[in-house]
């Protein structure tokens, strides 16, 4: 347990994912240049099959199973790199998933073939429509929906399934489905939606994991992390784990935000003492 600068989802790179930059071992260089002691590596996992590339993956033609051999190009070049800079930085080899059809057993194939130190838990699509990678993609799968509220509901009914079924050691941007909602505050206090927020945060605290203050909506320009200010009070009543993650996708957003998240947690009274993710809860 210690408080030095930490980020547990972050770490994406050119190398191993196609809309990131920069080389993975550069990235980790900068988090050392930082005075970071830990960090969190969580690249995207493969996907299921064709069906779930995203649009820049299509445009390189790329392929399920090329994916798949890159993701173990990944895991082999971590390891490397845990122990080349062991004395410098404790690095540990996540994985963050994703929550579509045949999810479940793919991503357990995945956790026993590489074994990594934890897995973040996301959910970047509501019924199979993915909703994060563009504003286009967020308005189709509103437009499917019919409402935010029910496309809400979906997402937040999506993320209970994916917690109860992987436990994930960090359940990642937790309230990302606002991600193209100008309106999102009030909306997230609405009875029905905000009852499903609680549900999924009691179980979250049941499974004695850790919440992801996620900083990418910063780096982005964005006014405020994911878990907005609203949910991040019920997750201080409830005594819920947090821990910062720069969610960075280049060398130049590496550590982005993190010291003044801390200040901010701190300011608030979470508790900073990290938990370690060896720990596993």
């Amino acid at each position: 347990m210690n408080t030095h600068l930490i980020s547990l989802h972050g770490g994406h790179s050119g190398q191993y994912c196609s809309h990131a930059r920069d080389l993975l071992e550069d990235i980790i260089q900068r988090y050392i240049e930082l005075g970071f002691k830990q960090v969190g590596i969580t690249e995207h996992v493969p996907p299921v099959n064709d069906r779930f590339l995203y649009p820049d993956e299509t445009k390189l033609n790329l392929t399920a199973d090329d994916l798949y051999k890159r993701f173990e190009a990944y895991f082999q070049q971590l390891t490397a790199l845990k122990k080349k800079y062991a004395p410098h930085i404790k690095i540990f080899a996540g994985m963050e998933t994703e929550t579509c059809t045949g999810y479940v057993d793919h991503i357990k194939q995945l956790v026993s073939t590489f074994q990594p130190d934890y897995i973040v838990g996301s959910v970047h699509h509501v019924d199979d429509i993915c909703f994060d990678y563009s504003r286009e993609d967020y308005d189709r799968a509103l437009s499917l929906f019919g409402s935010y509220e029910a496309m809400y509901a979906r997402y937040f009914d999506l993320q209970y399934g994916m917690i109860k079924a992987l436990k994930p050691f960090i359940i990642g941007h937790f309230d990302l489905i606002r991600i193209h909602d100008a309106g999102y505050k009030k909306r997230l206090l609405i009875p029905g939606i905000d009852q499903k927020i609680t549900r999924n945060l009691r179980l979250i605290k049941s499974l004695n994991l850790v919440l992801d203050f996620n900083l990418r909506p910063l780096t982005r320009g964005k006014k405020e992390p994911y878990i907005t200010s609203s949910i991040l009070k019920t997750v201080k009543e409830m005594g819920i784990r947090v821990v910062p993650g720069d969610d960075s996708h280049g060398v130049n957003e590496a550590g982005n935000h993190v010291d003044k998240a801390i200040e901010r947690l701190n300011a608030l009274g979470f508790d900073t003492q990290w938990p370690d993710p060896a720990m596993l809860g």
